[in-house]
């Protein structure tokens, strides 16, 4: 782990999409860091030692989910498959497919396996499996935050996590999709999905892979906007933790509504002509039943939970 000193930064951004404004002033307090995403090495421990057993591989409770098919009654989980032609960028159902058998050892289907890809952030987890994980270590998730003050890495006002620029003299910084997502990957960073953790850049405060690879869970409940309350006796908000399970009911989806927690950071999909993610400000509503193939977690331990 590493210490993300506490302080006041500038969260959110007015210059991007509408979820991520008005860009308002927070303090947090600092605290100790995962240093890379958690990896399949690292979760097969806690599932060895506990015998946990994660969402995707349950079959889903018929009570849950009123009038589901039921062939969409099996464990499984959402994996990106890449089309092989132009499609147009409305539909998600045009690269994502819900596949039976996938789940955190079975990332592209119950014919694969992570034995090649230990050093990879774990995948296809939900936020509860997240949450478990934490606890077994004596951690907990980030709050938005939280996680947005460790991305930023120090730096204030700044687009990306590395500066105004998303690949500085034709560099990768991170891993993004480069070219005409969903079929054209031109692999400018060498990879096609996933990388193993630490591949690139650390930024200003030692942490690796903040921005891209996997979306990461926080506890913070979604709401569309920030909240932007601050104290009668300051000028800027005190460790927020924003939204509630009520307001971030997804109320475009079908019922049952699913409520929803805030992801970070972007994964390996995002790209310029379609979800420009990869900053610290960027966030995105993630049902909590849900776990796919660009989903993953990092853990923090508050100076007060130390021992």
């Amino acid at each position: 782990m590493v210490w993300v000193p506490g302080g006041v930064f500038t969260m959110g951004c007015n210059s991007a999409y509408p979820e991520e404004r008005p860009e308002h002033r927070v303090e947090v307090g600092g605290f100790w860091m995962d240093r890379y995403p958690v990896t399949n090495a690292r979760f097969a421990k806690f599932i060895s030692a506990t015998r946990y057993v994660t969402f995707a591989e349950l079959p889903p409770d018929t009570k849950d989910y009123p009038g589901a098919p039921p062939e969409m009654l099996q464990p499984g989980s959402l994996v990106f498959v890449k089309p092989a032609a132009p499609v147009g960028l409305h539909d998600i159902r045009a690269w994502w497919r819900f596949i039976h058998g996938a789940d955190w050892r079975h990332p592209t289907g119950p014919d694969s396996t992570v034995d090649h890809v230990r050093e990879h952030p774990v995948v296809h987890v939900t936020h509860a499996d997240a949450a478990a994980f934490a606890a077994w270590e004596g951690k907990t998730l980030p709050t938005e935050a939280e996680w947005e003050r460790a991305a930023r890495g120090g730096l204030e006002g700044k687009f990306y996590a590395w500066g105004d620029e998303l690949m500085p003299r034709g560099r990768p910084l991170a891993n993004v999709w480069q070219g005409r997502f969903p079929y054209e990957n031109t692999l400018i960073d060498g990879w096609e999905g996933t990388s193993p953790v630490g591949m690139f850049p650390p930024n200003g405060f030692g942490l690796y892979d903040m921005i891209g690879n996997v979306w990461e869970w926080t506890e913070d409940w979604y709401q569309c906007g920030h909240l932007t309350q601050a104290p009668a006796d300051c000028c800027h908000a005190r460790d927020p933790q924003g939204g509630t399970r009520e307001r971030s009911l997804d109320r475009g989806s079908p019922a049952p509504h699913i409520p929803r927690k805030v992801l970070k950071g972007g994964s390996f999909l995002c790209s310029e002509n379609y979800c420009r993610r990869y900053r610290p400000a960027a966030r995105s509503p993630q049902p909590i039943d849900s776990s796919a193939s660009n989903v993953g977690f990092r853990c923090i331990i508050r100076p007060d939970r130390v021992d």
